[in-house]
């Protein structure tokens, strides 16, 4: 088993999509982003064609993935697979990544959530879908990939009460002094109350490191993806 995050370095993309930009929604020129995804193929060791993508739409759906996709899947914010060799993507360019593993049973998830995500749970329901497709959740470990902090990610203060009444833990307070989210201290919260075993958490901020995409720093820009998959 495998897990990849990228960085927005070493691509074919122009300005402000510059350069890794793997997404192919975000008004990036289209033959810029498959170069890249074939550069990412490449680089990891995988048919491009195995690389399986979604269309994440800030909700809860999870999807279970059996072989190759030639589109994005549309309409979800999570895939699980039993199948080795399909490289499960999430993007992101401030919401977080989270890559799921039971290598045991060999069940792999990865899971878009963004503040939406977060507040409906969208880790549980993953995990949930991997114990469904054979996992066991206290054998699962997660990552949670790059993503805005909680240091950065202000919001109105009863947008903040309505996503810790979802998550507790999430709650933060900004450099500002303002009221903010961390996300992923709310899906770390929310992944061990599901049974999970283990939660590693990339400490990176999306907004304060410019070799990642922000789309609250950037406005118009591209994105990172985290990758999983049964080698």
């Amino acid at each position: 088993m495998r897990r990849v995050v990228t960085d927005r370095c070493g691509g074919a993309s122009a300005s402000p999509y510059d350069t890794f930009n793997l997404a192919d929604h975000v008004g990036d020129d289209p033959a810029a982003v498959e170069l890249n995804r074939s550069r990412l193929a490449r680089s990891t060791g995988v048919p491009v064609g195995d690389l399986v993508w979604m269309e994440p739409i800030h909700g809860r759906t999870i999807r279970r993935i059996d072989s190759p996709r030639e589109h994005a899947v549309p309409a979800c914010d999570g895939l699980v697979t039993t199948t080795p060799g399909l490289v499960l993507t999430a993007l992101s360019a401030d919401c977080v990544p989270i890559l799921l593993a039971d290598a045991a049973a060999g069940v792999i998830a990865a899971v878009h959530a963004g503040r939406v995500g977060v507040r409906l749970d969208v880790a549980g329901h993953a995990v949930a879908a991997m114990v469904a497709a054979g996992a066991s959740a206290d054998r699962i470990d997660a990552l949670l990939g790059p993503a805005i902090c909680g240091s950065c990610y202000e919001v109105p203060e009863d947008m903040q009460r309505d996503v810790e009444g979802a998550a507790p833990g999430s709650a933060s307070r900004t450099t500002r002094g303002s009221p903010g989210l961390d996300l992923r201290a709310g899906i770390r919260g929310q992944l061990l109350a599901a049974g999970v075993g283990e939660v590693v958490c990339d400490p990176r901020c999306t907004l304060e490191e410019p070799t990642l995409f922000s789309h609250r720093r950037d406005g118009v820009t591209g994105r990172q993806a985290g990758m999983v998959w049964l080698a």
